[in-house]
């Protein structure tokens, strides 16, 4: 493993981007504050297992005892999963967890930050942040959606998480000139659901198309990100329909019980992951290791220019 004074770049990632090969960056918030042990770990394991088989080498993001990490080992990774009230990190305190010794998972826009500084351009996860339902009262609105617009990392999800309000995170990725890319489907996808009323700003059906529009991008010299809208496989979703009552349901409660700010998501997961009788989180795992297939062929096609 190299290392410098707080960034440690686990051996494997270290060689892979050393010789140009493709590397897939992935959150550790899905870890630390996604799912339960011990199934936070073995979904964390079959996706970097995945991204391997494809053809990739997987960088999972996270911070350990004030060290920015960027890949961890199968030991490193099962003691994040078990860690004890790990922190939440976004930009605002990336930095904080690192110089206090903190441990923590890292956000989107953690994870970009990270990702860029290691030289990795794409990023797989499951749902990006955006702007919370009510946001015109609580100023809510994830860091996520800044970062898009000042990084340059390719974000591959499966759109805006469908607790939020999709037309504004839309409105505002457009207003910070970020370009969101549905692969293969006409409308934006929504989380657990493939479709949402919402048409798809740009489409692209191939790995290939959308590596020549990053770079095409770069070659005029736009900065930020990108971020593509991967629907999950018709197999593993939930109908809009249906997620739509649960979520109402999850948000009042959250409501009625002051929940705010980053506690928001996590309380919202966890409630309609009871309230489908666990089958959100089976949709969840199945549409991480789907946006992680399409990742690794971005990466594979970045890396052969």
């Amino acid at each position: 493993m190299r290392s410098n004074n707080i960034i440690d770049v686990h051996a494997p990632v270290a060689e892979a981007l050393a010789e140009g090969k493709p590397v897939v960056a992935l959150e550790s918030t899905i870890i630390t504050h996604g799912m339960p042990w011990p199934r936070n770990n073995e979904m964390a394991g079959d996706v970097e297992a995945l991204i391997r088989e494809e053809g990739a080498i997987p960088a999972t993001i996270a911070v350990v005892d004030g060290r920015l990490k960027i890949g961890l080992s199968d030991q490193e990774r099962q003691a994040l999963a078990q860690t004890k009230d790990p922190m939440k990190l976004s930009r605002a305190d990336l930095a904080f967890a690192i110089a206090e010794g903190k441990s923590g998972g890292t956000t989107v826009a953690a994870t970009m930050i990270a990702a860029h500084m290691a030289g990795i351009a794409v990023f797989a996860t499951g749902g990006i942040g955006g702007v919370h339902k009510g946001a015109e009262t609580s100023f809510d609105i994830s860091a996520d959606l800044d970062e898009l617009a000042r990084t340059p990392v390719i974000v591959v999800s499966a759109g805006p998480k469908a607790i939020l309000d999709t037309e504004k995170t839309l409105e505002v990725l457009e207003t910070r000139g970020v370009p969101v890319v549905t692969y293969g489907t006409d409308t934006v996808p929504a989380f657990w659901s493939r479709h949402s009323p919402y048409p798809a700003p740009l489409r692209l059906d191939s790995a290939e198309a959308i590596a020549r529009f990053q770079a095409t991008r770069m070659a005029l010299g736009i900065d930020g990100g990108m971020l593509i809208a991967n629907p999950v496989p018709a197999e593993d979703e939930i109908a809009a329909d249906v997620m739509a009552g649960y979520i109402l349901t999850a948000q009042g409660e959250a409501e009625e019980k002051g929940i705010s700010g980053k506690d928001v998501t996590p309380f919202l997961l966890a409630r309609i992951l009871e309230l489908t009788d666990g089958a959100s989180l089976v949709t969840n795992i199945a549409l991480v290791k789907n946006n992680a297939r399409l990742a690794a062929g971005i990466a594979k096609a970045m890396a052969a220019g």
